[in-house]
């Protein structure tokens, strides 16, 4: 079984985020693999594990995205690639998911796996347009996969109900918290890794122009929202607590309680 895992590198969920002259500033900041994409990992391994084959994991980055691929190396995937190019830099989430068909399009798979969305956008879109361009399956948010022969049985988490489904493959999943427990790479797995089939492609590598990927959509700011103000203990007996609630309610910009 042939699985590809479509990762990306993201802030670490501890760093605080800061913006410079209307971007985020990375400066000192310490990347991760995107949580969602470590579950992706952690079931690629699981069904090569049950099945055989082979884990390639798949990335758009700058050069740092290294680190995240490597990590995924060392917890077991067999090849990873690394697709980076600065004119794909300003693209957004279509830019993206025609960069990675117009790769996985020349690729044998049986399954592609990847988060249900990134932690740093949040758009959860590229999973989606992926299934569209190669013209395969799609299934979001799965807390459980079992494939066996050409079908896969699933379960997806529909906003706290479980929806059961059979897919025949190839098909592209996305993966929910609570799908697996991703493991941590070993002291062997990382000198492993180091090993491993490691390739590093351009866009003119993967048959694309830069107009071909030019981003349909445009950012037009970015900001932090507003800082909350402290919270406020009133003092004295029950009634007067009361009586200035009220007054600072009839005072204030809220709306409902």
């Amino acid at each position: 079984m042939n699985i590809y895992v479509i990762l990306k590198q993201t802030f670490d969920t501890e760093e605080k985020i800061a913006i410079q002259e209307g971007v985020i500033s990375d400066d000192g900041v310490k990347f991760i693999i995107n949580p969602y994409d470590e579950y992706a990992v952690e079931e690629a391994l699981h069904l090569k594990e049950q099945h055989g084959g082979s884990v390639t994991v798949l990335s758009i980055g700058p050069n740092r995205t290294t680190e995240a691929l490597r990590t995924a190396l060392a917890m077991g995937a067999d090849e990873a690639v690394l697709i980076s190019d600065d004119q794909i830099s300003s693209g957004d989430e279509f830019s993206v998911s025609k960069v990675l068909a117009a790769y996985l399009d020349k690729q044998s798979f049986d399954l592609i796996l990847g988060g249900n969305f990134s932690i740093d956008s949040g758009g959860g879109q590229v999973a989606i347009r992926l299934s569209q361009l190669l013209n395969i399956p799609h299934v979001a948010s799965i807390i459980k996969l079992d494939v066996s022969g050409d079908q896969a049985f699933v379960h997806r988490d529909s906003e706290g109900d479980i929806e059961t489904l059979m897919v025949t493959l190839p098909a592209l999943f996305t993966a929910q918290q609570g799908l697996n427990e991703p493991r941590y790479p070993s002291l062997p797995g990382i000198m492993k890794a180091k090993k491993k089939p490691f390739h590093q492609l351009t866009l003119d590598d993967v048959g694309l122009t830069e107009s071909e990927i030019s981003a349909k959509t445009e950012r037009l700011s970015l900001f932090l929202p507003p800082t909350r103000k402290s919270g406020q203990i009133l003092q004295g007996e029950l009634n007067d607590q009361a009586a200035e609630l009220v007054q600072l309610l009839q005072h204030s910009d809220v709306k409902a309680i």
